[in-house]
């Protein structure tokens, strides 16, 4: 039997998707496929929401339709036949996975007030212990403004807990624990404490503190709720959060103290002068950015003051409303702020904070999940994550400029994966990032042309390269360079690592790190690896990114350094060093460099295994390895494939990609003494967050092995 987990509550605007996704994801680190099935909807007709995102969440490629009970509708007319039908369709689903989470209905069918009830009969008929999510806040309607309620005390939360409670035992549903999101910052622990009073000992409970962001509603949102146009700005900035509104019905000089960051501002269409003061301040450094200007009323802006608006080039989001103000308003309080793909700020914040106030290991372990010896890139990417926190390794991004950076950035810092240093212009960098609606504000931001550490920086690249004629001048010049300053970082210890190559070319990158940081003893070569995340395993690609035509000795180079990062990601290294023939059944010149870069490399390391000349369907197929090279180690079961040259790995790598719908994560480049790391300028966000996570580990794992900063080879040379 799978693990399985019923989510509810007892009301309303408790959180319990936020909850769920916390759930779901802390499943995915150790079970390797998860469900989630809703017992009820509102319709067939239109895909459930919730349930929409946690699927794309688990991305457990299970068909929707399978995923869902019946509707309220049915539920009301037979409570038994839906009760039936439930059950029939989860366990069809449960069928098919590792563990269940099943999402109780919503509280918000009000000709249902037994709903609590009913959900109880749920989770004790389909034998799952109940997650009980309390909500910390309570919906007062005079306290209500964009997503804000007022919250709950302890001792009323305790009520609620105590309720809920009586109904789940008199329905035999057990209770797994209890879940009080949303809750008073400040009362966190005196909320849990009375809760627990009133529960049985062995059942655990945990609060979420409120996060406004989570509940604020984006531009986007706002703009439905209101019937509005949008008639200036980016729409790539409809996903920011609205954190704040005010009505500037009064005049300039009143409105521009009053604004703060990420705050929507309601401005009468005939107070042209404010408007234009208003967005000449979210462009100036001087002034908070704020989220969007809604104008009001049926004046038309004149030529002259469009123009301007022209001249002034702003992204700011403008929106135009027929309404009156106090209409107006009630729209924006309409918008609701909800938890999706769309809005990544939110969604990391979600699982920030579910992953830093909800014990996980206890969780999993309530719920018995069994993990086999499968592991899925979800199950990578956990452990990557969580290996990079240990670390808390700072890593430097020298190309601030690009958005993808941003928002990786923001990423990495909610989730606490890194700490960062970004390099630019700090002002357009913050002002850029806020406009996206995004966190850095725990990232130190460097301008290289103007910091203090330029001259330090010069004189230690003046010196490395002396040796090449360099000068003082010279290197001041080439050290403001972002990748030789971020690079110069990194070797005299101001950064742990860097990761670059969003917007330069891969030479770019990696050049300075020849010329500065330089190879480790031992290794002769720069090379690359791809760690490529297949359905149920993890394997290990190079060089598939630096080395065009390696030599023989570079080969068995690789293949000792692939090995040894396959083994620091956790990934136990069986070493297939592959040609177009297998063992002595081939001859010629490229079969022969295989074959001695195998023994070179055997020679070094005779603690690896090592299989070579080998193809590639004995090196990863059982049957055909045991008839092709019987007796071997790695024939059939190797997990690092070292090519033997950049056309066929680049292309083997993106072939198997594409085909088995693998993660390929990298390159990770190996060999220096101090881990830079290369992107591809056509990398994506998560590409990015990947890179900087590998980075830190590999940083943390150099921390703790000695080394000689100037000791290796001048790879450049």
């Amino acid at each position: 039997m799978s693990a399985r987990i019923y989510i509810t509550s007892i009301e309303g605007n408790s959180g319990k998707s936020s909850v769920a996704l916390g759930v779901v994801d802390t499943l995915l680190s150790e079970a390797p496929k998860v469900g989630v099935f809703r017992p009820l909807v509102r319709t067939h007709k239109e895909r459930d929401r919730i349930l929409t995102m946690l699927l794309k969440h688990s991305r457990s490629q299970l068909p929707y339709e399978d995923c869902v009970g019946v509707t309220y509708e049915k539920a009301h007319q037979n409570p038994r036949q839906a009760l039936s039908t439930i059950v029939e369709k989860f366990k069809r689903l449960e069928a098919k996975c590792d563990a269940t989470v099943i999402v109780g209905s919503d509280f918000s069918d009000v000709a249902f007030p037994t709903e609590l009830t009913f959900n109880a009969q749920i989770a004790a008929n389909l034998d799952a212990p109940v997650l009980l999510v309390l909500g910390g806040r309570i919906n007062q309607r005079s306290e209500q403004r964009l997503g804000q309620l007022a919250p709950r005390t302890p001792q009323e939360l305790a009520q609620v807990a105590d309720l809920a409670r009586g109904h789940l035992s008199q329905t035999h549903a057990r209770l797994l624990g209890v879940i009080v999101n949303r809750t008073d910052r400040e009362k966190l622990d005196e909320t849990v404490s009375a809760i627990q009073k009133v529960l049985p000992e062995h059942v655990p409970t945990w609060a979420i503190p409120e996060n406004q962001l989570l509940v604020a509603p984006p531009v986007a949102a706002v703009l439905e709720s209101t019937g509005g146009e949008l008639v200036r700005g980016s729409v790539d900035l409809l996903d920011r959060e609205v954190l704040g509104l005010v009505v500037a019905g009064m005049s300039m000089e009143r409105v521009l103290p009053r604004l703060q960051e990420g705050a929507l501002l309601i401005i009468a269409a005939d107070r042209s002068e404010t408007l234009l003061a208003v967005t000449m301040a979210h462009e100036a450094t001087t002034f908070p950015t704020i989220a969007a200007i809604i104008i009001n009323g049926d004046f038309p802006l004149s030529k002259d003051v469009s123009r301007l608006l022209d001249g002034i080039d702003s992204s700011l989001p403008v929106i135009r409303v027929k309404t009156s103000t106090f209409d107006t308003v009630l729209g924006v309080l309409r918008a609701r702020g909800v938890i999706s793909q769309a809005s990544p700020r939110k969604f990391d914040i979600a699982l920030s904070s579910f992953h830093t106030h909800v014990d996980a290991e206890l969780l999993r372990s309530r719920m018995q999940v069994d993990r086999g010896t499968v592991r899925t890139p979800i199950m990578f990417a956990y452990e990557l994550f969580e290996r990079a926190k240990e670390s808390a390794s700072h890593i430097v991004l020298p190309e601030g400029q690009d958005d993808r950076i941003l928002r990786a950035a923001s990423s990495i810092l909610t989730r606490k994966i890194a700490q960062l240093t970004i390099l630019g212009e700090p002002g357009s960098i913050r002002k850029r990032a806020a406009e996206l609606g995004l966190h850095i504000e725990d990232a130190t931001i460097i301008n290289p042309t103007k910091s203090a550490l330029l001259p330090q920086f010069a004189s230690e690249y003046a010196k490395i390269r002396k040796h090449k004629g360099i000068t003082y001048d010279q290197a001041h010049e080439r050290m403001q360079d972002v990748s030789y300053f971020g690079t110069m970082m990194v070797q005299l210890g101001f950064a742990d690592g860097m990761v670059s190559g969003a917007a330069h070319t891969t030479a770019h990158t990696i050049k300075p790190s020849f010329e500065i940081i330089k190879t480790k003893p031992g290794v002769s070569v720069v090379s690359s690896v791809f760690f490529m995340a297949l359905a149920d395993r993890v394997l290990v690609y190079g060089d598939c990114a630096v080395n065009p035509d390696p030599s023989a000795e570079q080969l068995a180079d690789i293949a000792i350094s692939s090995a040894e990062t396959a083994a620091q990601f956790g990934v136990d290294p069986r070493v297939a060093m592959l040609s177009y023939s297998t063992g002595t059944s081939g001859s010629g010149a490229d079969v022969d460099k295989v074959r001695i870069a195998t023994e070179l490399a055997q020679q070094r390391r005779p603690d690896l295994p090592f299989a070579g000349p080998i193809q590639y369907d004995a090196a990863s197929d059982p049957n055909t390895g045991k008839s092709k090279l019987p007796g071997s180690r790695v024939a059939g079961r190797a997990t690092v494939f070292i090519f033997p040259d950049l056309n066929t790995g680049n292309n083997t790598y993106k072939a198997v990609q594409r085909s088995a719908n693998a993660v390929a994560v990298g390159p990770v480049l190996q060999g220096l003494n101090k881990p830079v790391n290369d992107l591809s300028r056509g990398a994506t966000v998560t590409d990015i967050i990947n890179t900087v996570a590998i980075t830190a580990v590999q940083a943390g794992m150099s921390a703790a092995e000695p080394t000689t900063p100037t000791a290796g080879t001048d790879a450049h040379d």
